[in-house]
């Protein structure tokens, strides 16, 4: 049976989980971008 500080615990995981996953998402959209910009022509 959980606890009140595991459930607490839990909602800190989730909560950290969600922001982790969300700046994962910012710097793969970030590599994308600035692999595209080394692929292009320079002049």
């Amino acid at each position: 049976m959980a606890t009140v500080s595991d459930i607490e615990r839990i909602r800190q995981l989730e909560k950290e989980n969600r922001e982790l996953k969300r700046a994962n998402d910012i710097l793969k959209s970030a590599s994308a971008f600035f692999a595209a910009e080394l692929d292009r022509p320079h002049r």
